[in-house]
């Protein structure tokens, strides 16, 4: 194995020390929850029963008798969802596969999943972050009856796997693997798509026209194309070891798909305790795999979202993750994938140039991942430069990947990658800190000097370019977009009409303290500015026609005002009253109230 680069080794330790107390209360609460045998075992027999009375004849059988594993269904499935819908098979699927191997199987629970493509610029957006939080409580309420040995997570997209994943660890005494279901076949380019919309946005083309475009983009079962956070988990998940080698973005409903599904369920039997492997999930997700997870998105400049969702991950397994750690690797992380937005390539293409075998083999072969690291396949990271292919009887193998990429243009080694450094950098200055995603931003724009036009929605933007008032450059501030505000909704609808102004020459960034998450696209973006303008933060300070500088080759952000003078500023304040009320946002008022900051995950959790 090759040595761990010393960057690597260097943010690794720090985070280990500063995690020591946290992780090490952590684990001896996990392992206090072991105990021995099945958990239902230790069941009085009316607690027992009720486990049980639904069950068919030899289900039935197994959880009487008690000493067999028991699986745990946690399931997402919805059928709105693309990404979602082809669950609705998965827990009959698992159940007799569970019967084939002399086990049993048992939905524990459904967890919610809405789709950020559907709320984009609607209230529903609002709902967004926090459900990640609310996943991970149900989570935790559908594991609570202690009848469970193991537990297989299905879920996607953007806050249900972390939700998941952060349920999941206050049961970290569990094994478990994450299923996948994978990414929709390609449609029309993500390149043409964007093109529509701009012209959309432009007044160039009908309401009927777009709607065209986004069918052809968005037009069967499995996960949107593009490289935003739902894709990004699927990377994550395999990264750190949570999935089968290969698993991420193996297409819905195929004989591939299926063989996965079914060798998950025979690998968490095996991991749970009456199993051959006993290896609880709280152990996998250890200092190393969450680093592990830093460095995949540096790698293929995935979603600014888990600047949140990994360090609110993190702190779920005892580990102090900060986004220190994030600026720490990203000068010697190269970027080897170029995925749309981050170039025109869709994840079908990417999973075909080689996917994750290839990348982890390439930065493993550097030093620049944990290979050292535990996970559900029984190896260490060195399993996952494997590929998944069926055999002649149709069962589940795997081949070593492919030293050669089989599309540059989507995917490179580290001997040639796209950029030196990864694709997201942390910004910091008298503005406070925040987050921006390099990997798609033209290197003339790196740097934007411009006046400030302050905002308090994103649709005052829009209106504003309709009133043609933004032909020029600047600086647009979207303020009270963070948790505490309106729950830190995604600000996509922001994405065509700024690009139309870049396009048209104009030098523009955005700064807020909302979200962009991993679709942001080609305008810079200073985006998770924390303190947010609800909490007093100095983005409340600005005033339109104020210098704002934004620097990510220098990691700065500043507002470029006599010091004192800025300092003297009362805060902008906002009327909130309408996000207060109606499509479920009262029942989310204990979330806004509660909610940390940015650089802690933006939870409640």
């Amino acid at each position: 194995m090759n040595v761990l680069h010393p960057v690597v080794a260097e943010v690794t330790e720090r985070l280990r020390e500063r995690s020591r107390d946290s992780r090490a209360a952590y684990l001896r609460r996990i392992d206090a929850a072991q105990g021995s045998g099945t958990h239902r075992e230790r069941l009085s027999c009316g607690n027992l029963a009720h486990g049980f009375a639904a069950c068919e004849g030899s289900d039935k059988a197994r959880l009487r008798e008690g000493h067999t594993p028991n699986l745990a269904i946690i399931n997402s499935y919805n059928d709105m969802l693309s990404a979602h819908q082809p669950y609705e098979r998965y827990p009959e699927l698992i159940r007799q596969v569970a019967r084939e191997a002399g086990i049993t199987a048992q939905m524990a629970g459904g967890v919610p999943a809405m789709c950020d493509g559907v709320t984009q610029g609607r209230a529903g957006m609002e709902l967004s972050l926090f459900s990640r939080d609310l996943i991970a409580m149900a989570t935790a309420v559908s594991l609570s009856h202690d009848m469970f040995d193991a537990v297989l997570y299905l879920g996607i997209c953007d806050k249900i796997v972390p939700g998941l994943l952060i349920g999941a660890l206050s049961f970290g005494h569990l094994p478990g693997v994450f299923i996948p279901s994978g990414p929709m076949p390609s449609g029309i380019s993500n390149e043409e798509k964007s093109k529509v919309r701009q012209a959309y946005a432009e007044g160039k083309a009908t309401r009927a026209e777009l709607l065209e475009a986004e069918a052809a983009a968005y037009h069967a079962a499995g996960t949107c194309t593009f490289y935003g956070t739902a894709n990004s988990n699927q990377m994550l998940m395999e990264i750190m070891g949570l999935h089968l080698p290969g698993a991420s973005f193996v297409a819905p409903d195929t004989p591939l798909r299926d063989a996965l599904t079914r060798e998950a369920v025979h690998r968490v039997a095996e991991l749970s305790e009456p199993g051959s492997s006993h290896l609880p999930l709280g152990h996998i997700i250890d200092e190393r795999a969450i680093i592990n997870g830093v460095i995949g998105l540096h790698a293929t400049g995935g979603s600014t979202n888990h600047l949140l969702h990994l360090v609110a991950i993190a702190r779920a397994a005892g580990i102090e993750l900060r986004w220190d750690d994030f600026d720490g690797l990203s000068s010697v992380i190269p970027l080897l994938a170029r995925v749309y937005p981050n170039g025109y390539a869709d994840v079908n293409q990417f999973h075909e140039a080689g996917g994750m075998a290839f990348l982890i083999d390439q930065l493993l072969s550097q030093g620049l991942l944990h290979g050292d690291v535990r996970t559900v396949f029984g190896t260490g990271l060195d399993g996952y430069t494997q590929v998944p292919q069926l055999d002649a009887e149709g069962g589940l193998a795997w081949k070593p990947v492919s030293k050669e990429s089989g599309n540059r243009g989507v995917l490179r080694g580290v001997a040639e990658p796209f950029r030196a450094d990864g694709g997201l950098r942390m910004l910091s200055g008298n503005l406070g800190r925040a987050v921006i995603k390099v990997s798609s931003v033209p290197d003339d724009r790196l740097v934007i000097e411009a006046p400030a036009i302050v905002f308090h929605d994103q649709d005052d933007v829009r209106k504003a370019f309709e009133r043609g008032e933004l032909n020029r450059d600047f600086i647009a501030v979207v303020r009270f977009q963070g948790p505490q505000a309106n729950g830190m909704p995604e600000l996509h609808k922001l994405t065509p009409t700024l690009a139309v102004l870049q396009d048209r020459g104009h030098r523009i960034a955005l700064l807020t303290d909302g979200r962009m998450s991993g679709a942001s696209g080609r305008v810079p973006a200073a985006i998770h500015v924390t303190p947010e303008a609800k909490a007093d933060g100095a983005i409340a300070r600005i005033r339109d026609g104020d210098m704002v500088r934004l620097d990510a080759l220098h990691g700065r952000l500043d507002v470029l005002v006599e010091a004192a003078e800025f300092a003297s500023r009362m805060p902008a304040t906002a009327d909130l009253s309408a996000h207060e009320f109606g499509m479920g946002r009262e029942l989310f008022g204990i979330f806004r109230q509660a909610a940390t900051t940015a650089d802690l995950g933006a939870g409640v959790l």
